[in-house]
């Protein structure tokens, strides 16, 4: 008797090993792995390299992204701004050709293209961006522009005078 219901996946026999090498997807069966799939025929290696992890984080000096792309070379991306304030990281991993006698066991390593798009915020020198790639992690670094900060305008404050001259 399992103590895991068999909704888990019903490898092993109903119950889940944290130590198997094989995914285990917590929504198999649940119909949401269509959502998810790729609008090119639901290929699973384009999916997964469509999900790119990006973080970004901003600084009081500008935006950071940072990209895990190991395996890529700096020719295989582009870093693009585009309609204004739209940055697009994009880019593609081709498959290794295959030759007939090769017999595969386990195919993990993702191909396929992948586009990420992140709307920018007003303040930034889209002039300036740059991009560096290294050991398989590509930054990005939009600076913000400088604060306008308010102009102020002093005015004297009169005494009686001003209120006197509007009686007369």
């Amino acid at each position: 008797m399992s103590l895991i219901p068999s909704f888990f996946g019903g490898r092993h026999g109903g119950v889940f090993d944290p130590f198997s090498r094989d995914i285990w997807d917590p929504f198999e069966g649940f119909g949401l792995a269509a959502a998810v799939q790729p609008p090119s025929g639901g290929d699973r290696e384009a999916a997964a390299i469509a999900n790119a992890r990006i973080d970004w984080k901003e600084t009081p000096e500008g935006h950071v992204f940072k990209v895990d792309l190991p395996g890529l070379k700096k020719e295989e991306v582009k870093v693009e701004v585009e309609d204004g304030r739209v940055l697009q990281i994009s880019g593609e991993r081709r498959r290794e050709q295959e030759e007939k006698t090769d017999k595969w066991h386990r195919v993990e390593r993702s191909s396929g293209r992948f586009a990420r798009r992140f709307r920018l915020p007003e303040n930034v020198r889209l002039d300036e961006v740059r991009a560096n790639m290294e050991n398989g992690v590509l930054t990005v670094v939009v600076p913000k522009a400088e604060e306008k900060k308010p102009e102020v305008k002093a005015i004297d404050v009169a005494g009686g005078e001003l209120e006197r001259e509007r009686a007369e």
